[in-house]
């Protein structure tokens, strides 16, 4: 316990010292209430998947943000988001922190990120009766194949520019892309190198698309005010001491990232 606090408290002399803030930060308010909010969309295995039943969340994400949580001494609480009102929950309060957000311009006009930690990049993926058919990424720019992804995604903004002579279905959360695509509706689906590898296991009929090369390697990070430099920087200073300890490597390994 003594050492625990005294972790928050060098981090807090640390961010106090390095970026004075007109207002107050979250941080105080959060230290104060005693919760942590952390918006998490729960369907996005490995990072982060919503038990219907019970109502609890599992994953990579949530293991950091519960790590967060205990070295603040605080509560930690789940607050259900999708996709395409990610970053608005930021912005509007509703929660202070996200799991893992691909870093991407978009974003960045309207919330702040905190250090990238991890990394991935975008493959394709389809049924193992159409995977001879496709041979490449142009394979799958056709106007007789049909793409489906998720709104509000990385993914869905890819889909548009690399495949527009495909068909594209774009489904809302949380309904997947992958689901249109086991179902017969549509022909293929992109995703995350990660949740490509997990849902190949947790689908046998799934192939991966033969392609060159994945493409758009993008870092992985969590979304924050965009104003509040203070939070940012508590955040970022603890990103780098748990990646120092080892807890973000063993963290992915348990994970399978």
């Amino acid at each position: 316990m003594k050492l625990i606090k005294t972790f928050i408290a060098s981090l807090l002399a640390i961010v106090m010292i390095s970026a004075p803030v007109s207002g107050e930060s979250m941080l105080k308010e959060i230290l104060s209430s005693g919760v942590l909010k952390a918006g998490t969309t729960g369907d996005f295995f490995p990072f982060s998947k919503r038990d219907t039943a019970t109502n609890d969340y599992v994953g990579y994400d949530i293991d950091i943000l519960k790590e967060l949580a205990k070295d603040m001494e605080v509560d930690i609480e789940f607050v259900a988001t999708d996709w395409k009102t990610l970053v608005n929950g930021i912005v509007a309060g509703k929660y202070y922190i996200t799991g893992s957000a691909s870093i991407k311009a978009g974003r960045m006009k309207a919330a702040g990120y905190s250090d990238p930690y991890t990394a991935v990049v975008t493959k394709p993926y389809t049924t193992e009766d159409k995977v001879g058919q496709f041979d490449g990424w142009d394979s799958i720019n056709q106007s007789s194949v049909h793409v489906a992804t998720t709104l509000g995604t990385s993914f869905e903004h890819q889909v548009e520019s690399w495949f527009p002579n495909a068909k594209i279905t774009k489904v809302e959360a949380p309904a997947r892309g992958y689901q249109e695509v086991l179902t017969g509706r549509a022909d293929v689906f992109v995703t995350s190198n990660i949740e490509g590898g997990k849902l190949l296991k947790q689908y046998p009929n799934l192939r991966e698309v033969p392609v060159s090369a994945p493409r758009a390697p993008t870092p992985l990070a969590m979304l924050l005010p965009q104003s509040d430099q203070v939070w940012i920087n508590f955040v970022n200073h603890w990103i780098k001491i748990k990646e120092a300890r080892g807890f973000f490597e063993a963290t992915a390994e348990k994970w399978g990232l």
